[in-house]
């Protein structure tokens, strides 16, 4: 590679000189639209400044839409939840479904854990038969070595909950592990977890090498888990299956039901099916995540792990049709903050959480299962009546619109064409080429 592709010192660019590199780097194909940007800063600079400190060698911001679905009822109490998302139809489905359960009570929540998980891995030569008669009193050790950091979450009622000695060496030689339970209150806690299993490693390392001065100690690594089978999370819909009959022309509501309780099936014993069962899941869930300044990146990992922890990559939701009742419900692995982090630095995740009323992280939990299963009951629902294409398409069109530079007025004419037609690109494309050449003639 050329020595001009490379650079030395780009962190400490302004930004304006590393969009400065970029266009000098990208130049051999083509002039680069540096404007574009430029054109994405926000115009007040303080700001700005805020977003930039989010991340590293920030040239511009990504703006994504900022949605609201109402109508969310839950647990007696009724929400407007924002959602940042860019997929069409996603915010209109989970409203809909919001609609559809608002007078048969609503989604009923329950928080069923809200432990999490950190990981001291390390590798021990010694005696392990030993090691295990002495960890009570090694655990008790632990814990006091990290008074210090403890002490603000212990009065917020949090802390250590518990430590387990974890024997690996039939699978890896020497290799053990320290899994311990957390308690985090209002915060996701990655920084505390992270920071206790740190000086763990620091005190273990001391003790092994008193208990056993002849055998290696060796610390791997001191990190939290994405993976939270206890931080978890219930959401449930109920009614008679008579109060379905109205959802399509085509089937009673028991049929209806069953159809549904039958494509929910299918998600649970086929793992093809269950994937997009549950991104379909998760088009809810990441998008309050993202809204309130959480991490969709571990609250996705986490729900996918938790999908397969059967041995088969599974559906996070289940339905039931019983005694003439459809119960529909989700549960959802999932550890979040209101307190900390992004929740209070970025203006509009602050702004989001006040929209919900400033909830705890129990509450927020709650909130978001109830999205994530409207969003994957809307989408059910769709499959197995209308087809998914009809509803998103619709949504869709006006995406299709705007890459065609459709005007007001050929963007009512398409919509109007269309409103009993197949929507697709190339369809909407060439409809709009009559349109356009019916009047240049």
């Amino acid at each position: 590679m050329e020595a001009k592709k490379f650079v030395s010192g780009f962190s400490k660019m302004s930004k304006v000189d590393k969009i400065n590199w970029l266009s000098d780097f990208y130049n051999d194909h083509g002039k680069l639209d540096i404007k574009m940007f430029e054109a994405f800063w926000h115009q007040d600079d303080s700001l700005q400044a805020v977003l930039e400190n989010f991340s590293e060698n920030t040239v511009s911001n990504f703006p994504m839409p900022f949605g609201i679905a109402p109508n969310f009822h839950i647990n007696n109490k009724v929400y407007a939840i924002p959602m940042v998302i860019e997929e069409s139809s996603v915010v209109a489905a989970a409203s809909s479904a919001a609609k559809f359960w608002m007078d048969k009570g609503g989604f009923k929540c329950e928080v069923l854990g809200t432990v999490k998980v950190g990981q001291l891995h390390f590798k021990f030569t010694g005696d392990i038969e030993a090691l295990k008669a002495q960890f009570e009193e090694l655990k008790s050790d632990l814990i006091a070595s990290v008074e210090a950091i403890t002490t603000n979450m212990r009065k917020r009622g949090g802390g250590v909950k518990d430590i387990a000695l974890i024997d690996f060496s039939s699978e890896e030689p020497d290799y053990y592990q320290l899994r311990v339970s957390f308690e985090t209150c209002d915060s996701m806690g990655a920084n505390f977890i992270n920071s206790v299993l740190e000086q763990f490693g620091i005190e273990l390392k001391a003790r092994l090498a008193v208990l056993f001065p002849n055998d290696r100690v060796e610390i791997i690594m001191a990190i939290l888990s994405n993976l939270t089978p206890n931080c978890l999370v219930r959401a449930t819909v109920e009614c008679p299956v008579t109060e379905l009959d109205k959802i399509s022309p085509a089937f009673s509501g028991a049929a209806f039901a069953e159809k549904f309780r039958m494509a929910v099936r299918i998600a649970e014993i086929d793992p093809y099916r269950a994937t997009t069962h549950n991104k379909g899941i998760y088009n809810g869930v990441d998008a309050v995540v993202l809204a309130t300044g959480n991490d969709f990146r571990a609250v996705e990992a986490c729900g996918h792990a938790f999908a397969g922890l059967s041995g088969s990559y599974a559906s996070l939701s289940h339905c039931s049709v019983e005694d003439g009742r459809f119960k529909f419900w989700l549960d959802l692995p999932i550890a979040l903050g209101t307190v900390g982090g992004l929740t209070k630095l970025h203006p509009l995740a602050n702004l989001a959480l006040e929209l919900l009323g400033r909830p705890s992280a129990s509450e927020l939990m709650e909130i978001i299962a109830a999205v994530g299963l409207a969003q994957n009951f809307a989408a059910v629902r769709s499959l197995v009546t209308t087809g998914i294409q009809k509803g998103h398409m619709k949504m869709h069109l006006k995406n299709i619109l705007t890459q065609f530079d459709a005007t007001v007025e050929e963007g009512q004419q398409v919509e109007q064409f269309f409103s009993d037609k197949v929507i697709s690109h190339s369809a909407v494309r060439d409809y709009l080429s009559q349109l356009r050449t019916k009047v240049h003639q």
